[in-house]
């Protein structure tokens, strides 16, 4: 009797490690499996969350470049003040050069010929 219950003993034993052993060994591989089935299902939205980001990426570098050449010239245009500030005063002299022409003219009662009037540098 002490020899069956002992065999019974063992075998529950044997059996209990066995499936310890069958569990220990398919484990790495059904964790395999399920990391394959998860990149499987997410790699086509990841693919496509990736053209999307690099899409995205070429609009804002084109934007920031267009900004970038609008601020050079906002500041450009700022350092030409001087420049538009010499031209109204060269405007302005020739206006009032035009204007003692014209009074010259008027006075003399001579009608001056454009081609042979002298220019203004």
């Amino acid at each position: 009797m002490e020899d069956q219950e002992m065999q019974l003993k063992v075998r529950r034993v044997t059996d209990k490690f066995t499936e310890s052993m069958y569990v220990l060994a398919n484990e790495p591989s059904v964790a395999l499996y399920r990391l394959q089935e998860h990149v499987r299902r997410s790699l086509p939205e990841l693919v496509q969350h990736k053209t999307d980001m690099q899409s995205w990426e070429e609009q804002s570098q084109g934007a920031i470049y267009t900004v970038e050449y609008a601020c050079s010239a906002v500041k450009s245009m700022n350092n030409s003040s001087l420049y538009f500030k010499n031209i109204d005063s060269l405007l302005r002299q020739a206006t009032s050069m035009k204007e003692q022409i014209n009074n010259s003219q008027g006075r003399s009662g001579k009608v001056v010929d454009p081609s042979t009037a002298p220019t203004v540098c």
